[in-house]
Formats: C-alpha cells, structure tokens, sequence
C-alpha cells in the first residue's frame, strides 16, 4: 500500500512498481517507453527548486509539467517527442488520480502543443549520402549500421524496424528476407539487397547469443524502441563535424525511406515495384504524396 506522502526512494520505487501493474493490458514496448519516460520526469522534477531532491505526486503541477516540456524542447527533442511524454504524462497523472488518490488534478489539462508538422520526404543529395554512410562506418556499430540499412537499402519505416521479430527474420550467408508490417496492420515479405543483409547478417552475427523476440534490443530493453531508433539516429547526425552539420541536421530516419524508393526508381525499378516493396499503393502513377 502506497503511503499518501512519497518520502523515500523505497517510496517512489513502489509506486512505479505499481505503475507498471497499471500498464500490463499494454504492449511490452511501449509499456517501457512509459516506464521510462516518467523515471526521466520523476528524476527532473525532484531537481526543481523547493523539491530537495525529492519527489511527491502534488509536485506534478501543470506548470511543472510546462517547464517539463519546455526542457525538452531546449534538448533539441522534437514536437512529435513532446506530444508522446505529454501523453505518457497525462497516462501517470490518471493512475495517481484513480488508482492512487495522490492527485486531484490531471496536470496536463490545458496544455497545447503546436500541431506537429507532416514533414515532406525528400531524396537525399549525393552529398548527404556520403555523410551519412561515412557517419555510419567510422561509428563501427553493428546495430547502427543494420539499422541504417534497413532504412537506406531496404525502405522500412522506423515502426517496422522497431517491431522487426527474429521469428520474421530469414538470414542465411548468401541472402536474406524478411516479413514486416505497415502502419496498418498488414505484413508483407521484402527480399534483402545485398547491403541490407550484409549489414543485418553482422549484427545478428555479433549478438547472436543473446536471446531475444525482436530483432533490435536495447542496454535496457528487450526491445529497440520506436524512439530509440529516433535517439541513435539524432546520435549519429550529432558526430557529422561542423562544416558537415548543417547539411544533415533536418534529415530523419524517414527520408532514408523516401531515398531508397528514389534510388529504386532511378535503377529501373517499376512504380508497381516499388510500392509493392514498401506496402504502399500507387495511383495515378506516382506514389503518395507523404507515406
């Protein structure tokens, strides 16, 4: 039974083990990103001044919560990060109110995000290619690499990487395939070019020991989160040097989608083709303006 004053880390530690109760009818994967995201808010609000380093569910203030999101914003995380912690927010705020009688209010109410902007895919230019190859290479990170190569060589959405299972995943030395699904639901099998499954071969090859549902795992899940992929990405622009920065900084793991099925149509490949290799419908001859 949680005490209605939250003076101890034992304390605060109960109280996410609960927490974490209140989040079992959720997908593993995104029960961790909750988990994680309010460990982060917990610690964050127990610094702000007044608090002493300790953390009480009424220090959860809409203000608290708007200077939250204002530091995110300052980290350079974007709108559609602040939308999922604001979210994740009002998620905790709901269970201290109904299941824990620690706060009145949900501190959320009121807050209002700009929309998120629909940024539009672009084809890479030969330059940023390099950058972000060369980026790749001198990181000498397996998963990074298989990673980008999902995206640059292969078209799959950040979504599909993130949920990619080893039960879907078909390597053998000489070639690969797998089975991934889109936004909607349904799955669909992609046969590896050779940089694609080279990439992922070595880094199945370099965890190959470790057992495990999904493809990509992370130090503290079983699971590389949608956002994880967000993070190593915005990791991997941050060690371009200065002069290299500014022509990558606005890329996102998305683009890399858009410039493969570039890349696919400029080596001849139908437009049939290639929505059928990214699960996307074509009309009218072309493919949708935003996917």
């Amino acid at each position: 039974m949680i005490s209605p004053v939250i003076d101890t880390f034992d304390d605060v530690c109960a109280l996410l083990a609960d927490y974490q109760q209140f989040l079992s009818g959720k997908a593993e994967g995104t029960a961790d990103a909750y988990r994680r995201t309010v460990r982060h808010l917990i610690g964050w609000v127990a610094q702000l001044p007044g608090n002493n380093g300790y953390f009480q569910p009424r220090q959860l203030t809409n203000t608290a919560v708007e200077l939250y999101l204002t530091h995110l914003e300052q980290e350079g995380l974007s709108l559609s990060h602040q939308a999922r912690v604001k979210s994740t927010i009002s998620n905790f705020a709901r269970f201290l109110i109904e299941e824990k009688g620690l706060l009145q209010r949900n501190p959320t109410r009121g807050i209002e995000l700009p929309p998120v902007p629909l940024p539009s895919p672009r084809a890479l230019s030969g330059e940023q290619r390099s950058i972000l190859s060369s980026l790749v290479k001198q990181a000498e990170d397996p998963r990074g690499a298989a990673l980008f190569a999902l995206g640059y060589w292969a078209g799959c959405r950040v979504s599909e990487v993130s949920w990619l299972q080893m039960a879907h995943t078909h390597i053998d030395p000489e070639k690969g395939w797998l089975q991934v699904g889109n936004k909607e639901g349904k799955v669909r099998n992609i046969h590896l070019l050779n940089k694609a499954h080279k990439a992922l071969n070595e880094y199945l090859q370099a965890t190959c020991d470790i057992a495990r549902t999904y493809v990509f795992i992370s130090q503290r899940s079983t699971q590389l989160t949608e956002e994880g992929i967000y993070y190593w990405f915005r990791k991997l622009k941050a060690q371009a040097t200065k002069d290299q920065f500014p022509l990558i900084q606005d890329l996102t793991f998305h683009d890399l989608r858009y410039d493969f099925a570039h890349r696919a149509q400029e080596a001849g490949w139908s437009l049939e083709k290639v929505g059928r290799y990214l699960g996307l419908a074509t009309t009218q001859g072309a493919l949708p303006a935003f996917w």
